[in-house]
């Protein structure tokens, strides 16, 4: 009775703490987060029978001896029964969504499963793939209010030590924080660094998880998030989808130079267009610099004003779509866009030119998935418009510098961020950079 006494007041009485007493034996369980069907059929039932709570079965049966444990296993789901000895036996409730499709990372081929927010079920996604005992899973619980349940996964002499033991030191420290999602772990664990270009890959696709796995790599499971984080991240890794493993080699070669492109692209087309046209007009064909002038002639703004309002239109309309509900969210945005791009161009505002730029620009960021990625790109982007403002072609090539240079010196759990380009690794350029062809060793009949 102390024991309950204790309860009731720990919890203040909360209104979903079940407490049943049946001949001496006490049933505790908090009805918000467990299946009442399980608590009657796993123990009322053979309590009413009168069965002893030595033979109470269930998926997941424990012995209880101090007072923590059983709020530990009272809001984890767990129905504690206490008789001459204290038992946890799990009640869980499945309050949690079905298997679904990518949402963030489709893919035309490939596996059509993601993660949920339930983490047996997102371990079991990974399990299910890598069927051996050297898949090592570590748990803890996280969070100075939330004790959320985090698993760290790696497989035992492929992953590198020093990396391994580097994030069981930081996720040891971080019992201090509330831990609710996988975004709270990603945020702490890249404080490390304060480049605006990500350094761990936050996945929802079982398959991009397992690959990353037998490559060496760690993943980081965290309950309630349809999302795991994978580390070391490389810059390389955000260019290169998983989705290029489920190609012809030959084929996603083409795709990565098309990637990489864009990549180029994006990152300097609108800072090369004002420095060719303010500082630099006779690399331009002269029919194409009639061309521009003559739309120039009635925008009363210069044209790296023009630029920057443009590019933070784009910006604009990209995070409105992203907000709004996916069933109207793309057609405001194209409308707006169509709307607005005419609307400009008739009333003198902007010229047709810089619609093109502005437009491919933000189409060809649209290549990569990562929002972080998109968001690092864009911030250098503005970076280079800026300098090629003021100082032409040599202010973007100072601009390229710094990026070369922030690239250069990024480091991600002690690891270049350029590899494998710096350090060189030919294997891992062929699986990742460029696909190497795989010779049939299958001989036809």
């Amino acid at each position: 009775m102390n024991i309950i006494n204790k309860l009731k007041k720990d919890f203040n009485n909360s209104s979903d703490l079940i407490i049943k007493s049946l001949d001496n034996v006490h049933v505790i369980y908090l009805e918000s987060i467990c299946d009442s069907d399980k608590v009657n059929f796993y123990i009322l039932q053979n309590l009413t029978q009168g069965n002893d709570t030595e033979f109470i079965s269930g998926p997941n049966t424990t012995t209880i001896n101090e007072y923590e444990e059983i709020k530990f296993y009272l809001l984890n789901g767990f129905t504690i029964v206490i008789d001459k000895k204290i038992h946890a036996v799990e009640t869980r409730g499945n309050i949690i969504r079905s298997i679904e499709k990518p949402d963030s990372e489709p893919s035309v081929s490939g596996p059509k499963d993601s993660f949920n927010e339930n983490i047996q079920i997102n371990l079991g996604l990974i399990k299910r793939r890598i069927k051996s005992e050297k898949l090592i899973n570590i748990d803890y619980f996280l969070g100075k209010n939330t004790k959320t349940k985090v698993s760290l996964l790696y497989i035992d002499k492929v992953c590198d030590d020093a990396s391994l033991n580097l994030v069981k030191n930081k996720l040891s420290k971080l019992n201090n924080y509330n831990i609710i999602s996988i975004s709270n772990i990603k945020q702490l664990l890249g404080k490390e660094n304060r480049s605006f270009l990500p350094t761990i890959i936050e996945t929802e696709r079982p398959d991009n998880a397992v690959y990353n796995l037998l490559e060496g790599k760690i993943v980081i499971i965290c309950d309630n998030s349809p999302f795991v984080l994978i580390l070391p991240a490389f810059f390389n890794d955000f260019i290169n989808p998983i989705v290029d493993n489920y190609g012809k080699n030959i084929n996603i070669n083409f795709l990565k130079l098309l990637r990489f492109f864009c990549l180029i692209y994006t990152l300097i087309a609108p800072a090369l267009y004002i420095a060719l046209i303010n500082y630099n007009p006779e690399t331009i064909p002269l029919s194409l610099m009639v061309n521009i002038a003559k739309q120039r002639i009635s925008v009363p703004f210069p044209s790296y004003i023009e630029c920057i309002l443009m590019l933070l239109l784009c910006g604009i309309l990209k995070e409105s779509d992203m907000r709004f509900p996916s069933s109207y969210g793309s057609a405001i945005s194209i409308v707006g866009a169509l709307i607005l791009g005419e609307a400009s161009v008739s009333a003198g505002l902007i010229s047709p030119i810089m619609i093109i730029v502005a437009a491919s620009t933000f189409i060809t960021s649209l290549v990569f998935t990562d929002q972080e990625m998109v968001n690092g790109l864009r911030f250098f982007r503005f970076l280079l418009l800026i300098l090629a403002s003021f100082f032409g072609l040599y202010g973007l090539n100072i601009g390229l510098l710094i990026f070369l240079i922030h690239l250069s010196g990024l480091k991600v759990l002690n690891k270049s961020y350029t590899y494998p380009i710096a350090p060189f690794s030919l294997k891992y350029f062929n699986k990742i950079l460029f696909k190497k062809t795989t010779k049939n060793t299958l001989k036809e009949n």
